[in-house]
């Protein structure tokens, strides 16, 4: 069952240089009510200042998907990888055996990003990271696969889960149906 929680009464933390928001129980933030949905575990609604981020830190099995909402976000990890990802767009990070990396806000504007966390199908998998660049949302209130376990979006994570975005026009209702 899907319970609507309103934004203003989420869990969160200000760090100054960071304002989050916790869908679920996440780091200091507790509520034995919003634990997690299945293998669904983090929803943060981050908001980072200009020019601060989060220092290199390592993630084992976990999938990491985030999406730029405003602004850009900085990749690098141990494994060679980096890449910028703007507004609209996407990056993804199997952690799999394990990844070090820093997310960084190099921009002269905060940057607000969801970040989403997914436990994985597999554990000990090749660590990985990828972004892709979306065109803008489809019109008429349609929903964008951005995300899939299954190789049916641009950017795959190593689990039974898809990840779609889009814009609504207010009073706007809209259905999709879900296999399985």
């Amino acid at each position: 069952m899907l319970t609507h929680y309103r934004f203003d009464t989420l869990g969160g933390a200000d760090h100054g240089w960071l304002k989050a928001k916790h869908h679920f129980s996440f780091a200091s933030y507790h509520d034995p009510q919003k634990m997690s949905f299945g293998e669904l575990l983090v929803i943060n609604d981050d908001i980072i200042a200009p020019h601060t981020g989060f220092d290199t830190h390592p993630h084992r099995d976990m999938e990491i998907i985030t999406y730029v909402r405003r602004g850009a976000i900085s990749h690098t990890d141990n494994k060679g990888n980096e890449g910028r990802t703007t507004a609209g767009n996407v990056q993804v990070m199997s952690a799999g055996t394990g990844i070090s990396h820093s997310e960084f806000n190099h921009e002269d504007e905060d940057t607000n990003i969801y970040q989403i966390w997914i436990m994985p199908r597999s554990k000990g998998i090749v660590p990985r990271w990828d972004t892709a660049e979306f065109p803008a949302t489809p019109a008429h209130d349609a929903l964008a696969l951005l995300v899939s376990g299954d190789d049916n979006a641009p950017l795959s994570i190593n689990q039974d889960a898809r990840i779609y975005a889009g814009r609504m026009q207010a009073g706007t209702a809209l259905t999709h149906h879900m296999s399985g």
